[in-house]
């Protein structure tokens, strides 16, 4: 028996989001039809609300409630050191590793002719005048690997180089807990290529 219209219409909405599969999809849609209408009620509400608060943070481009963003507004973090990310989502997973106490800067993508994005449709122009106006020292650049990213990191170090500004890239490699015999050649090759000395 074919599901009802109404129903196939939610599986193929919840369908979109990220990392959810046509089968997920469907399983959220059933369980959500044959919810407490209050429960589905509460989370439609929250859905909207949260939509509507969040807006990107003017300094950094961060996902925030209020501008500036709890991370530009905390005295406490190094303003001498700005972590680039491609997007605002990428700032949490840096935020989990509980290891960067900088601030950051979102780019809004990345540099990529073959989809028509350009230098000039990124927040580079933001991030330069953050570098007149800030204490920056260190520029952290953590982009991913593939050949957008490369180019887009190459293109940053060469457009903010400056006397006295350190430009660095995070480090690549064999994730934790993982042996040799997992590891590709290319996540083999950056993990060699970004050795440090130990002490």
């Amino acid at each position: 028996m074919p599901l009802p219209d109404s129903i196939t219409q939610l599986v193929a909405v919840l369908a979109k989001l990220p990392g959810v599969g046509p089968r997920s999809a469907e399983r959220i849609a059933l369980h959500l039809v044959q919810a407490d209408s209050g429960a589905v009620k509460q989370l439609a509400e929250v859905m909207l609300l949260a939509r509507e608060k969040i807006q990107f943070c003017t300094t950094c481009g961060a996902l925030t409630e209020k501008s500036p963003c709890p991370v530009c507004d905390d005295a406490r973090r190094d303003s001498s050191l700005i972590c680039i990310v491609e997007r605002a989502v990428d700032i949490l997973s840096v935020e989990k590793s509980n290891t960067f106490r900088g601030k950051f800067h979102v780019l809004g993508g990345k540099i990529s002719p073959l989809d028509g994005v350009e230098p000039e449709d990124l927040s580079i122009g933001g991030l330069e005048k953050r570098l007149a106006h800030e204490p920056i020292k260190e520029i952290i650049i953590a982009l991913g690997t593939d050949v957008e990213g490369d180019a887009t990191s190459n293109y940053l170090a060469k457009r903010l180089s400056r006397v006295g500004l350190k430009i660095s890239r995070i480090g690549f490699g064999l994730p934790a807990g993982s042996g040799l015999e997992f590891a590709d050649e290319l996540t083999l090759s950056r993990a060699l290529e970004g050795r440090r000395e130990m002490s």
